[in-house]
C-alpha cells in the first residue's frame, strides 16, 4: 500500500525495492518468504530489487551495518529518500528517521496514521491478493497461517490484534493487485513452528 500510495501521488519516482534476506535460509527476514517469490514479486511490480543479506540471529548492529552499505550505494547514485510502510508506532518511526539522518538520507512514511481497519479493507476492496505468511503464536493460533487476507480473516481476528498486524502479530505476502503486471503464483506448503512463530511455507508454482 505504501508503494501504491507513492505511485498514485505522482511526486516520486521509485528507483528500487529493498529487502533483507537471511543467510542460509534464503528467505525474507521475519516473514519467512522464499527469495524466489520475493524476486517474482518485484518482477511482477516491474521494479528492480536489492537484497541485503543478514546472518541468522543477527544483532541490530549487524543489521544496521549491512543496510548502511546499501544506503551508501544508493547515495552514490544520488538517491536520498527511503519510504517505509509504518503506520503508528512512533518509536519505530523516530528510530528510522534518526538512523537515516545519520546516513545523510531522509525517511518517508506515505501511509502514516492511516486507520488500520480502513486500510485493510481498502486493500481487500481494491483487488489486492494477500496471504498470511507467518503469525505470532503468542497472539494467534496456527490456523491463521496460510489464510487469505480477506474480510473473513479480518472478522476472525481477536479485538486485540491490529487489522494490519502493525504490532507484529502477523506478516503477509502480497501476490497480486492493481499495481501488479501479473499475479505471482504459488501454492501452500507445510506450516512449521520456530520459536514463537508459525510459518506458512509458500512454494513457487512451477
Amino acid at each position: 500500500m505504501t508503494l501504491a500510495e507513492l505511485q498514485v501521488s505522482g511526486v516520486y519516482q521509485i528507483a528500487a525495492l529493498l529487502s533483507t534476506v537471511t543467510e542460509g535460509y534464503e528467505r525474507v527476514s521475519m516473514h519467512g518468504v522464499r527469495r524466489a517469490l520475493l524476486e517474482q514479486q518485484a518482477a511482477a511490480l516491474g521494479l528492480p530489487l536489492r537484497v541485503v543479506y543478514i546472518p541468522q540471529d543477527a544483532t541490530n548492529d549487524v543489521y544496521q551495518s549491512r543496510m548502511e552499505e546499501a544506503f551508501s550505494a544508493y547515495r552514490r547514485e544520488g538517491l536520498t529518500t527511503i519510504a517505509f510502510g509504518d503506520l503508528f508506532l512512533a518509536d519505530i518511526r523516530q528510530y528510522r528517521e534518526e538512523w537515516l539522518a545519520r546516513q545523510g538520507m531522509h525517511a518517508l512514511f506515505p501511509i502514516w496514521k492511516r486507520d488500520t481497519l480502513e486500510l485493510a479493507r481498502a486493500f481487500i476492496d481494491g483487488g489486492y491478493e494477500g496471504v498470511v505468511a507467518c503469525v505470532d503464536a503468542r497472539v494467534l493460533g496456527r490456523s491463521f497461517a496460510g489464510r487469505r487476507f480477506d474480510r473473513r480473516f479480518l472478522a476472525d481476528l481477536p479485538e486485540t490484534v491490529d487489522p494490519c498486524g502493525e504490532n507484529g502479530e502477523f506478516h503477509t505476502f502480497v501476490s497480486g493487485g492493481p499495481i501488479f503486471r501479473h499475479e505471482v503464483r504459488f501454492h501452500l506448503g507445510e506450516v512449521v513452528r520456530r520459536g514463537s512463530w508459525y510459518f506458512q511455507d509458500l512454494v513457487p508454482a512451477v
